[in-house]
């Protein structure tokens, strides 16, 4: 008679179960078999277990010993008192003393961060020294008439398109000289001719202009400035 072969146990994939109904008795199988197994630990071992399991139609079932609630509250309480010295140890300051992160002092992250720090912290006062001096320097320019000297120097480090900016400037600039000036003499020169007539009396005065040369005498010319002027003497009768 031959021999029947068993093919043994065999090994179930571990997937999810498709069939609604063969999924719920499987769930409910291996849920008292996962008590069963934390029953049978805390009684041989004395350990405190505490187990929570939510089925798929959201319903909750737990296993606790001694219970639940004193497993869950030493959990809780424990965790607690362990976040808070970690914050404690792990929150790190710079020179500054200026929070910049919970991460540990040792670690390689807050010693790059804390050298670029002090490196920043060096440009800036260096800039700002710096910057301390140029003022000192303007006003001194300022103060010995060299300002329009200081001006010159930095010419040299313009691009093209600066120099034509700065040419546009110096060109308004002389314009606006020319009008002032032009606006100045005029008003000297009717205040002139106020004062002459209030000392000349009720006499009848008119003005006039001799021309020698194309330029009237006492006129002048002023090149420096890019304008001139000419003015002129006025006579009485």
């Amino acid at each position: 008679m031959r021999k029947r072969v068993s093919m043994g146990r065999q090994k179930i994939e571990i997937k999810k179960i498709e069939n609604e109904e063969a999924r719920q008795v499987c769930f409910s199988k291996r849920r008292n078999g996962l008590f069963k197994k934390a029953s049978e630990l805390s009684t041989l071992c004395g350990a405190e277990i505490c187990i929570v399991i939510f089925s798929p139609a959201g319903k909750a079932f737990s296993f606790g010993h001694p219970s639940v609630d004193s497993v869950a509250d030493r959990f809780l309480s424990s965790a607690t008192k362990t976040n808070s010295a970690s914050a404690a140890n792990h929150a790190v300051h710079n020179q500054n003393g200026m929070k910049i992160g919970r991460i540990a002092a040792g670690s390689p992250t807050i010693r790059e961060l804390s050298r670029q720090c002090t490196e920043l912290n060096g440009m800036l006062e260096t800039e700002r020294k710096r910057r301390e001096k140029l003022e000192v320097a303007i006003v001194k320019k300022e103060d010995e008439g060299g300002f329009n000297k200081a001006i010159v120097d930095g010419i040299d480090e313009l691009n093209l398109s600066e120099l034509e900016e700065y040419e546009k400037a110096l060109l308004n600039l002389r314009g606006s000289v020319a009008e002032r000036a032009n606006q100045l003499l005029l008003e000297a020169m009717t205040h002139r001719q106020l004062q002459q007539q209030q000392q000349q009396g009720p006499h009848f005065s008119v003005p006039v202009k001799a021309e020698v040369g194309g330029v009237m005498p006492g006129a002048f010319h002023t090149l420096h400035g890019g304008f001139g002027f000419q003015r002129g003497f006025y006579g009485s009768f």
